[in-house]
């Protein structure tokens, strides 16, 4: 019982992560299309808004990456900055990756340097980084798959055991000691789930 409980939040922190994810493949395009702008010498403003209509193109309207740039191009129309938006939109979305990105964004604009310049190499250093998270992920795609299986192998072995010899896991489920020894047990496997997690979480 405790444990469906704490499955509703597994699943929201999973759909959660999936959406970060997905933010980030798209923000990772969104960058060719904006150092593609700004190599053209385009302003920051203008090319959030030469960009919108290609990331609908290629995402839909409803494109994560889509509806915050048109959101700050709505934005920018009512004289907001665009630093500010950054920020925003930043610190809305929890990835590190556009965090950087609006701050390398906000010091080169406050020191007058030469924008387009500094945000290409800024864009290019936060999409090689992006390629190389991807690669680790497809590199450890069937070591995740693996601990996937091994994850549901002990469910398996109870399954087949009490069905080939009902009433064999009696001790274990129907007396006080059992339920202790088989709790304990449930603590180490789940234990190991979230260590095997962990270990095939590598950060870039």
């Amino acid at each position: 019982l405790p444990g469906s409980l704490a499955g509703i939040f597994l699943e929201r922190r999973a759909r959660l992560e999936r959406r970060r994810k997905k933010l980030a493949e798209e923000f990772k395009e969104s960058m060719v299309i904006l150092a593609s702008s700004l190599a053209a010498g385009y302003s920051m403003e203008n090319a959030l808004k030469a960009s919108v209509e290609e990331l609908e193109t290629l995402y839909g309207r409803e494109g994560l990456v889509a509806r915050e740039f048109s959101y700050m191009v709505q934005q920018l129309g009512m004289n907001r900055p665009v630093e500010g938006l950054l920020a925003d939109f930043a610190l809305r979305s929890g990835l590190e990756d556009i965090q950087s990105f609006a701050d390398v964004f906000a010091v080169a604009k406050r020191s007058s340097g030469d924008l387009g310049s500094i945000m290409r190499h800024t864009a290019e250093v936060i999409r090689d980084k992006m390629q190389v998270r991807e690669e680790i992920i497809t590199l450890t795609a069937s070591r995740q798959f693996e601990q996937k299986i091994m994850n549901l192998i002990p469910f398996f072995i109870v399954f087949y055991v009490e069905s080939a010899s009902p009433g064999f896991f009696g001790q274990m489920y129907g007396t006080g000691l059992g339920r202790m020894l088989m709790s304990g047990c449930l603590a180490v496997y789940l234990v190991s789930c979230v260590t095997a997690k962990r270990i095939l979480a590598i950060e870039v």
